[in-house]
């Protein structure tokens, strides 16, 4: 019973700490509460996210917001066609004086590193950052170099400009965690960023709200957010059927199953549940699986994206009745 206790505690102390961090952002993304925490869940969930929007919607300063708000170092690098992978990773450079080769770290060496418009960079230097995402290490010169922690790569690419850019192949697109998108602000929203900036912006006067030490205690805690039977076979299930759709070319893989269930807890753990909920799934499924989809050539001529039919997939498919979140004795 007091074990029970504690973990429920320690939730409610993550959903605190996870809800002053997303209100400390949002004094800087004004209007965006709901991208804002997937950012967050990202974050909490080790895992890297792909903001997939037009030039000009705070996309950097919210990748900087986040740094600022966690006291983490923030890297920004800005892919270009002429990048090299070694612009990225580092290099080794020969000393004289001690007559030895010196390894100096890239800036994938940072906390919250940005990745901006990822997708003008070729193949062969995308291709750099899949080992940092994926093992948080790099390697050069036959030398393991272990990231700092917490490590979030956040991405960013323009969806309408497709001249002299690379496409991210899907290798890479897996190893995001979530892809979303910020858009407009809202009327009243867009005259309160007039008001805002009238004088500053308001990230100079951001501060740090929760440190590194609590930001690992989140993310230790959240992996024991209770995920009931019921609900585990309802997140298959949906990764399931979008190998199985017949506009589909290329499903999710079981990458997609582990992230769209670490998604769920994080979201949990925000909202201070200790156990997920069908309404979780349903919640995060088109930000965890559609990038990890290729449609069909037929469906795309017909203007079919893997949002609509990963709600399609939604639409049909049975949610686990009432409870399913709750623990039972049958899923032991």
């Amino acid at each position: 019973m007091d074990q029970e206790k504690s973990i429920e505690e320690a939730n409610l102390q993550v959903g605190e700490l996870a809800n002053k961090l997303i209100k400390n952002i949002e004094a800087v993304i004004v209007g965006k509460r709901k991208p804002v925490e997937l950012v967050v869940i990202g974050l909490l969930c080790e895992g890297h996210i792909l903001l997939e929007d037009v030039p000009g919607v705070g996309k950097t300063y919210l990748a900087k917001s986040l740094a600022l708000s966690i006291g983490c170092s923030f890297s920004r690098i800005q892919f270009t066609p002429d990048l090299l992978p070694s612009d990225i990773i580092g290099t080794s450079i020969y000393n004289q004086r001690d007559q030895i080769f010196e390894f100096r770290s890239g800036p994938i060496m940072g906390q919250v590193v940005l990745a901006d418009e990822i997708n003008r960079a070729t193949p062969k230097t995308q291709s750099a950052l899949l080992e940092a995402m994926e093992e948080k290490q790099i390697t050069a010169d036959g030398k393991v170099h272990l990231l700092p922690r917490p490590f979030i790569v956040i991405a960013t690419q323009n969806p309408i400009e497709y001249e002299g850019t690379f496409p991210l192949p899907e290798a890479q697109l897996d190893r995001f965690l979530l892809r979303l998108q910020l858009g407009y602000p809202k009327l009243e929203d867009e005259i309160k960023i007039l008001e805002d900036q009238k004088f500053a912006h308001p990230i100079h006067s951001l501060s740090e709200v929760i440190n590194q030490q609590e930001i690992e205690m989140m993310q230790r805690t959240l992996k024991d957010v209770y995920v009931s039977l019921p609900v585990k076979r309802y997140i298959v299930e949906i990764v399931r059927l979008t190998r199985d759709h017949s506009d589909i070319y290329l499903g999710s893989s079981p990458r997609g199953s582990l992230g769209l269930y670490r998604a769920c807890q994080a979201r949990a753990g925000i909202q201070g549940r200790d156990f997920v909920l069908p309404d979780d799934v349903k919640e995060l499924a088109e930000f965890v699986l559609a990038h990890r989809m290729v449609v069909n050539p037929a469906a795309r001529l017909n203007n079919l994206t893997a949002n609509q039919i990963i709600n399609e997939i939604l639409g049909g498919l049975p949610v686990p009745g009432a409870g399913a979140g709750r623990y039972q004795p049958q899923d032991q």
